[in-house]
């Protein structure tokens, strides 16, 4: 048997690049996040966060493209759990972001922490959407893509996925983190407690939603 190559189906990884950034691109409160992010701590923190949401959308992928059933029923039925979760960890978020103190300075400053957190806190927000692997999963059948199904055709086109948002919230963190290093302290203070409001104000409607 040949080893596993991407290359082997290249229209099939660039219709997964592309989905992975059509998902990940439209701003909600995951965006926000990464933006937020960058502007505090420069490019390599919103990369990181970017990174958490990437994977989660890839898990998502996996099980609408390897058509795992039995893990998709149990997530979508945990929905309303992990939803008011999620609302919670986003509310808090918010408010952290409105109430912290200004940066000392808008350059980049040296990563003096882990930024193993910051992924985890991400993937874990991202994967409180159970939703999204009905998303996929809708998504592969409109555009013709549940025919991957081979195991290699759908590793093919998860990778793809994968990367496609990763590279969207690369390109966003390093816009984000050009952009931080050319306005004041005073700036991105205004700028983090308007995140955080909307952070906030995304969470509060999302738990509000399932009452």
């Amino acid at each position: 048997m040949s080893a596993f190559r991407m290359t082997d189906n290249p229209v099939l990884f660039l219709k997964g690049l592309l989905l992975g950034l059509s998902i990940a691109a439209p701003v909600g409160p995951i965006g926000i996040l990464c933006i937020r992010r960058s502007l505090e701590a420069g490019f390599w923190p919103g990369v990181a966060g970017g990174l958490g949401t990437a994977v989660a959308d890839a898990v998502y992928a996996a099980i609408a493209a390897f058509g795992l059933t039995a893990v998709s029923s149990l997530l979508v039925q945990a929905q309303g759990v992990l939803s008011v979760v999620g609302g919670a960890a986003l509310t808090w978020l918010g408010w952290v972001a409105m109430s912290g103190k200004p940066p000392e300075a808008a350059a980049d400053a040296p990563i003096t922490r882990s930024l193993w957190p910051t992924f985890a806190s991400t993937f874990l927000l991202t994967m409180a959407n159970p939703a999204t692997i009905l998303t996929f999963a809708a998504i592969f059948a409109g555009l013709g893509l549940a025919a991957a199904d081979t195991s290699a055709g759908a590793t093919v086109l998860v990778i793809g996925v994968l990367l496609g948002s990763l590279l969207w919230w690369a390109i966003l963190s390093g816009a984000v983190s050009v952009l931080r290093q050319r306005i004041s302290a005073t700036v991105i203070l205004w700028i983090n407690r308007a995140s955080g409001a909307l952070l906030a104000g995304f969470g509060v409607v999302l738990v509000i939603g399932l009452l």
